[in-house]
């Protein structure tokens, strides 16, 4: 991860001046404990569905990988590598560069609606989130939180503006206001001001209402793919 000390450069260099960011350390602190207990609750609990994903994956291409990995920025530039359950042919990589093109929404972001890289499982686990579950093991690891900006790709901070870069603060999440209030049905720009906002508004009551509202729109979104 020879990038990371770049970014984190980067990252500090970029003085954003539209949030002041006061660290709380009681929340910091709640917060971690709230992320290692809920990974950990979820890990156990979920453990069946890993088990049955990584069954129905394995069938459907018995040569390609359970898991991907994926390098992620995270606060301050931070390089970390991100996992879920393999939702696209294992050359997805490789064949995005072909659709850049098809690209579906405006910014520093990917998206395609029919992406022709996704499995047949894959369609059903990105559907219902349960590819973002294996992540449960970033946020043991402290590498990302529950809830927070999700962590974009090296290449998408490459594009970012000053003001973008605030997105970098703090430790990117699971989930946050943007899957609770579109998700890839925004633009770029609007993800970016739900992820400020959420920075500006950070506690843990907040936290836990967005959780709440995640898990009862974790089998019901139609703007995930």
């Amino acid at each position: 991860m020879a990038e990371s000390s770049t970014l984190s450069q980067s990252v500090a260099s970029h003085s954003p001046q539209t949030i002041i960011l006061e660290e709380k350390k009681f929340y910091l602190i709640t917060k971690r404990t709230m992320d290692i207990i809920g990974a950990s609750i979820g890990i156990v609990i979920l453990s069946w569905l890993f088990l049955i994903v990584a069954i129905i994956i394995k069938l459907e291409d018995p040569k390609g990988p359970v898991f991907f990995k994926q390098i992620r920025i995270g606060k301050n530039g931070k390089e970390f590598y991100m996992f879920k359950f393999r939702s696209m042919v294992t050359d997805a990589e490789e064949k995005l560069k072909e659709l850049l093109s098809y690209n579906e929404i405006s910014g520093a972001m990917f998206k395609m609606k029919d992406d022709p890289r996704i499995t047949r499982i894959g369609k059903f686990i990105r559907k219902t989130s349960i590819d973002e579950l294996p992540q449960l093991w970033n946020v043991l690891k402290g590498d990302m939180s529950l809830v927070g900006p999700r962590p974009p790709l090296p290449r998408e901070v490459a594009e970012y503006t000053e003001y973008d870069m605030q997105r970098l603060l703090v430790t990117p999440g699971c989930t946050g206001l943007w899957q609770i209030s579109g998700r890839n049905s925004l633009s770029f720009d609007e993800m970016v001001e739900l992820d400020l906002q959420y920075i500006r508004s950070r506690s843990i009551f907040f936290d836990v209402k967005v959780i709440l509202k995640t898990v009862f729109m974790l089998f019901g979104s139609k703007n995930a793919y």
